[in-house]
């Protein structure tokens, strides 16, 4: 782990906050790219882009506060780190995917094929996401105890911001779900690129279902404080159920609804278009 990349004077570049911005960048670019090779306006896309990536990022304080809101009474003084903080993934897709649809709305876009087009970039933006936060020690594994597959870690300025324990064995969850989240890009981008999709919107529901079923598997193995739990509790991983865990199962129930829906529009508009020619 590298938590800190470059140190000169007064100023510090934290190699999680390097790793987003890069995971930010990429996910814009690709967004505009596959914009252009649409059609689309990309005056409004990079709009529609720039100010859900801000939207996302207060949600993801905001809910990384209410699911840890026990720790934080009990720690006022790590309130500040939500400063540095880069918050819940969860919250951030929550509240970005609220402003989306007030966007869409109000300059009449097709959901259906943004959606296509943002899935795989916020699947690449999650890859760089999560080797910062690997880099950084948070969102770190339960104890591996004589397992190949952990990790240690040793470096107390990581310690002292995340809480990560030291000279222990961890499982790396930072990594596996960076590893599935680029896999889950290169399944989203191959079938938009290909073509290979049924209809508008299935890129979108593909990325849901997916994320929904990898962070759902991923969280049984975290180890880090309190991420709120719907019952049990962190000490009993496998008989518990956590907040993103039940987002997650919303998350697939959602998906495959939208699936139905997306699918059945898809089929009107091929006949309507069976019809004309």
């Amino acid at each position: 782990m590298l938590p800190v990349l470059v140190k000169l004077g007064p100023i510090t570049i934290h190699t999680y906050g390097f790793l987003f911005a890069i995971g930010v960048l990429m996910a814009i670019l690709l967004t505009l790219h596959l914009s252009k090779k649409r059609g689309l306006d990309t005056k409004v896309v990079a709009d529609f882009v720039f100010i859900t990536i801000l939207i996302g990022l207060l949600g993801a304080k905001i809910f990384l506060f209410v699911t840890e809101i026990n720790h934080y009474l009990k720690y006022p003084g790590e309130i500040k780190y939500l400063l540095t903080s880069g918050g819940t993934f969860y919250g951030g897709l929550i509240f970005g995917a609220l402003f989306a649809v007030w966007y869409i709305r109000k300059h009449n876009l097709n959901y259906r094929i943004l959606g296509d087009i943002a899935a795989p970039a916020i699947a690449l933006a999650h890859f760089f996401g999560r080797l910062g936060c690997f880099s950084a020690g948070c969102c770190y594994g339960r104890e591996a105890h004589e397992s190949f597959f952990g990790v240690t870690y040793h470096s107390t300025y990581a310690h002292q911001h995340t809480g990560v324990p030291l000279d222990i064995s961890v499982y790396p969850t930072q990594l596996v779900e960076a590893i599935l989240n680029l896999l889950n890009f290169i399944i989203l981008i191959t079938l938009y690129k290909f073509k290979k999709k049924r209809f508008e919107g299935q890129i979108f529901i593909l990325y849901v279902f997916n994320y929904s079923i990898i962070r759902f598997a991923v969280e049984f193995f975290r180890g880090d404080h309190d991420r709120g739990y719907i019952f049990g509790g962190i000490d009993h991983p496998f008989s518990s159920l956590s907040a993103p865990q039940l987002i997650s199962i919303i998350g697939v129930i959602i998906s495959i609804v939208l699936y139905k829906i997306f699918k059945k529009k898809g089929e009107q508009h091929r006949s309507r278009n069976q019809i004309k020619g």
